[in-house]
C-alpha cells in the first residue's frame, strides 16, 4: 500500500512535467471527470462542504480500519481538487487521515493558483475528510 506521502510525492512529480498552469489545469479537470460519480442519495446538505464556493459533497467510510471516500463538485477544477484530494487518502487508515499534512498542495503551486474562495474551499474539503477520519478513530 502507499503512504500518503508517497502518494503526495508522486503526484508532485507528475506536475513537475507539467511546464505551463494551463497544462495542469487541465490534467486536474481530467483527473476530475475521471472520479467515480457519488452516489446521489449523497448529493445533500447533509454531506454538502461548508465554505465551498461550489458545491462539493463528500462521503465516507469506514472499512478494515481504513476510510473510503466519494465525492463530487458542480465546477470542473474543484472536481479535479475533490479527486487529487481523494486520489491520496482514500484506503488510508482513519489515524493517518487526521494527522496528515497535505504538503502537496504548497509543493505543487496550487495556493498561489487557487482564488482566494477556491482556496478556502480546498482548506475546508481538507478539514471536513479529517473531521470524518477523526468521527472514525473516536469510534474504534
Amino acid at each position: 500500500m502507499n503512504t500518503i506521502n508517497a502518494i503526495q510525492d508522486q503526484i508532485i512529480e507528475d506536475f513537475e512535467l507539467l511546464d505551463e498552469w494551463d497544462d495542469k489545469y487541465a490534467y486536474i479537470i481530467e483527473l476530475g471527470k475521471k472520479l467515480p460519480a457519488i452516489e446521489e442519495i449523497y448529493k445533500t446538505d447533509t454531506y454538502k462542504i461548508k465554505g465551498c464556493q461550489s458545491q462539493v459533497w463528500m462521503h465516507s467510510t469506514l472499512q478494515n480500519g481504513k476510510i473510503y471516500f466519494t465525492g463530487d463538485s458542480d465546477a470542473l477544477i474543484v472536481k479535479g481538487l475533490v479527486a487529487l484530494l481523494i486520489k491520496i487518502l482514500n484506503g488510508q487508515p482513519a489515524t493517518d487521515v487526521a494527522t496528515c499534512d497535505l504538503y502537496f498542495i504548497d509543493k505543487i503551486g496550487m495556493k498561489q493558483h487557487l482564488s482566494m474562495t477556491r482556496s478556502n474551499g480546498l482548506a475546508s474539503m481538507v478539514k471536513q475528510m479529517k473531521l470524518f477520519a477523526l468521527a472514525y478513530q473516536t469510534q474504534s
